[in-house]
């Protein structure tokens, strides 16, 4: 009984690393051309198609698959410790810098999502996010800080499209950025004056011990 559950823990650990594997090469494949074929994907992650099919009977489970590893890292995102910030504009600004990777890694999944796997879906996925954008926007509206013409939620759904719409810009190869810009823009979007965004932004991304 031992020796046969030591021996399952190794093959299971095969197991994850091919599907890790395939998983990656379709986000790298599909990045490259959204019409890549099962049959690329799987050359592009060094296995025959049959081992892939293993792992995802199809394109759809596929996307799920994708969309379940962009849905884990952006929770780790915003679960990331940080010191508590009572201003919303830094909190804001260190929210979209914690967003901005993991939406940058899978931006793919902005484009097909919806059609393979339906809007409902990647709202689902978003909707963490979309809560603490909303939270936070309701301080910086009760601070004074944010623009207060309309309602937090609506707000929430404004930047978020903003974002979105940025990272599809990025996806087009019409513009580039680590997130600082995103950062900026989203501040900016809410009312902060432009100088105080990019002054609030330089100061969360600077390197430590640059006091320039």
């Amino acid at each position: 009984m031992i020796h046969a559950h030591l021996t399952a823990a190794p093959e299971r650990s095969r197991t994850l690393l091919t599907r890790a594997r395939i998983l990656e090469a379709a986000r790298q494949e599909l990045s490259r051309d959204p019409d890549s074929s099962l049959g690329d994907i799987a050359e592009a992650a060094g296995v025959v198609r049959r081992t892939l099919y293993g792992h995802f009977h199809g394109r759809a489970a596929l996307m799920e698959g994708l969309v379940e590893d962009a849905a884990w890292a952006l929770r780790q995102a915003l679960a990331v410790p940080r010191a508590p910030v009572a201003d919303a504009v830094p909190e804001l600004a260190r929210f979209v810098l914690a967003v901005w990777p993991v939406g940058d890694r899978y931006r793919i999944l902005l484009r097909l999502a919806p059609q393979d796997l339906g809007a409902d879906r990647l709202a689902e996925v978003l909707a963490p996010a979309r809560d603490m954008a909303e939270a936070i926007i309701s301080r910086g509206q009760r601070q004074g800080v944010f623009q207060t013409g309309v309602p937090p939620v609506v707000q929430a759904r404004a930047l978020e499209g903003y974002l979105l719409g940025l990272l599809d810009c990025a996806n087009s190869g019409v513009w580039s950025d680590d997130g600082a810009g995103a950062a900026t823009a989203a501040l900016t979007a809410m009312g902060v004056a432009e100088d105080s965004a990019a002054a609030c932004v330089h100061g969360l991304v600077r390197p430590a011990g640059d006091a320039a």
